[in-house]
């Protein structure tokens, strides 16, 4: 028997609804968010600070917000400036293919770091019910039989539980928030999916790596569910440590344009599930 390609794999197990879909910022810019270098722009202005200031900074946002803190006694108006402008407008959630595939994929569980409300925005408008998730208590009362949709980076709902200062994300380097423990439960015993990260950013591949540590950890290597990160374009150094972390890395094929590679790459994954339907 030929063996399945690890596409027929993830199909499967998103048929078996055996998968989890996390979900990153270019997700939400196909729709037209802004980009962080908006954010950090607006900080600059706010905090009066010159350009250069940030110059030799990687994604220098949560050291901009950890001193905007400092000088405002808090991140309650930067909130509502995000709350304001991290949005896109409805129609254009509905318009996008990328997001009408996400819902109809039918995962029972879908992580983001993005704080914007995109996704639940395109679960309203496809009629499809959710439960939101970004603390604590959410967990607790989520009704079940639905998806859950979990802020793992927060909701402009509750100040509180937003990971956006420099803080907020040593804090979570420890990996045993609420949010973390569900999270690692999920990684446990459910195949994941990510798309729309870049696999240069620090806070995704430490994430990453604690999936990989704490199978290691386990004793039972051999047993972890396939784990996979879609990327458009391949890059050989990343596989190779993605792979030594158990994350198969699938990339755009041929005839998915570069441009819409995810969108490209989502359907196939649907059309696959659509012909094992067939079959059986």
């Amino acid at each position: 028997m030929q063996a399945r390609s690890p596409r027929e794999i993830l199909a499967a197990a998103i048929r078996q609804r055996h998968a989890v879909l996390f979900v990153g910022a270019d997700a939400s810019m196909a729709v037209g968010l802004p980009s962080w270098q908006t954010l950090i722009d607006h900080l600059l202005d706010d905090l009066k600070i010159d350009r250069d200031v940030i110059d030799g900074m990687n994604d220098g946002y949560p050291m901009l917000a950890e001193y905007y803190r400092l000088k405002h006694g808090g991140i309650g108006p930067l909130r509502s400036w995000l709350d304001r402008n991290w949005k896109v407008a409805s129609d254009r959630v509905a318009d996008s293919r990328l997001h009408k595939l996400i819902v109809e994929l039918d995962f029972p569980v879908i992580y983001t770091t993005n704080y914007d409300r995109n996704l639940e925005t395109a679960f309203d408008i496809h009629g499809k019910s959710y439960a939101k998730i970004s603390n604590a208590k959410e967990i607790a009362s989520a009704r079940q039989g639905v998806t859950h949709v979990i802020k793992y980076h927060g909701d402009f709902d509750d100040d509180s539980s937003l990971v956006l200062t420099e803080t907020d994300f040593l804090n979570r380097l420890s990996f045993d928030s609420p949010l973390d423990i569900r999270f690692r439960a999920d990684a446990l015993s459910r195949t994941i999916l990510f798309i729309g990260y870049s696999m240069s950013d620090p806070n995704i591949r430490l994430l990453l790596h604690r999936i990989w540590q704490t199978w290691e950890d386990s004793g039972h290597r051999a047993d972890r569910p396939r784990s996979f990160v879609f990327m458009p374009s391949q890059n050989a150094v990343q596989d190779a440590i993605l792979a030594r972390w158990g994350i198969t890395v699938l990339t755009a094929e041929n005839g998915e344009r570069v441009e819409n590679a995810l969108v490209g790459f989502l359907s196939d994954i649907q059309a696959r599930i659509s012909s094992m339907q067939d079959v059986s």
